[in-house]
């Protein structure tokens, strides 16, 4: 019989490792899939496919196939493979070659006529949230758009609705997966799981690392000098803290626990409250007086030790 070259039908090198087999494969059976191909000979195109990556799919197939494949094959030579080689194997298409029948012959028919199946790809996609969110949970709307073959065999796009629950201690790039939500199958093969990417919506007063999260917090000048109690609204709600006495502008208040919170069994961050000094205007002549006053009673000179 006549060798069939399975590596050139995929158009993969001898030397391809199983993934790039996998992805050419892939790839050439969606491109010639007879519910949306236009090519005249997709059909036998696709069984072609099926029929060499039936076997270079395989480990031991492919590893017993390339073995047959050094034999000598010239000077009219028959292609002959060893008399039990491929048996219990099923094929993936419909009829197959003489080449592939005789490689299998002991299959029987057992493999014969099976429709073409190939499970969906996977769809990757990312969802906003608001930091607030992560605190307590929350749900969403999203409307996807994806392609799906018409009754024609053309590929149109369609609007899908999904509802999304955002767990509670979700983190910054956690991917959520929802099962059957990706791509289409094909042949009544299961489609694929979509992943949603967590991303915060940008704030600027507050920086999350991991579960920690670092808060600005602006004070005033004798709040900082004298301290005392302020009333500060954190993502998990409105807390009191004490501003001790001396504070400089930059100083750190950590609140333990009351970061992101935790999930499985990742422990809850920290709230950090980042202390910023903020200047009263002196836009009234109270106030230019009060800070004339300070000018001169103060010995204060912030560049003294430049």
């Amino acid at each position: 019989m006549e060798y069939k070259d399975y590596y050139a039908t995929l158009g993969v090198p001898k030397t391809a490792d199983e993934a790039a087999i996998k992805k050419a494969y892939r790839k050439l059976v969606r491109k010639y899939h007879p519910d949306v191909s236009k090519e005249a000979d997709a059909d036998a195109k696709t069984k072609e496919l099926n029929e060499a990556y039936g076997v270079l799919g395989d480990a031991e197939k492919r590893a017993a196939y390339d073995e047959l494949g050094k034999a000598p094959r010239g000077g009219g030579q028959e292609f002959r493979p060893p008399p039990d080689w491929g048996s219990g194997f099923e094929s993936h298409g419909g009829a197959d070659s003489d080449f592939f029948s005789d490689l299998f012959a002991h299959v029987g028919g057992r493999g014969r006529g099976r429709t073409f199946s190939m499970q969906g790809e996977d769809s990757h996609a990312a969802i906003e949230i608001a930091l607030q969110d992560t605190y307590t949970g929350a749900s969403r709307t999203i409307v996807m758009r994806v392609p799906e073959p018409d009754g024609q065999g053309r590929v149109i796009t369609l609007e899908r609705t999904l509802n999304v629950t955002i767990p509670k201690g979700v983190t910054e790039g956690q991917q959520l997966r929802l099962a059957g939500q990706g791509q289409p199958g094909s042949g009544g093969a299961p489609a694929g799981d979509l992943y949603l990417e967590i991303r915060f919506a940008p704030e600027p007063r507050y920086r999350i690392e991991g579960r920690d999260v670092y808060e600005t917090v602006p004070v005033a000048p004798w709040e900082a000098a004298l301290g005392g109690e302020i009333a500060v609204p954190t993502p998990s709600g409105r807390v009191t803290v004490t501003v001790p006495a001396k504070s400089q502008g930059g100083r750190k208040l950590r609140l333990k626990g009351r970061g992101i919170p935790g999930a499985g069994s990742a422990a809850a961050g920290d709230l950090y409250l980042l202390l910023e000094i903020a200047l009263p205007p002196a836009d009234t002549p109270q106030a230019k007086a009060l800070y004339e006053q300070m000018a001169r009673e103060m010995n204060f000179d912030p560049r003294a030790g430049l």
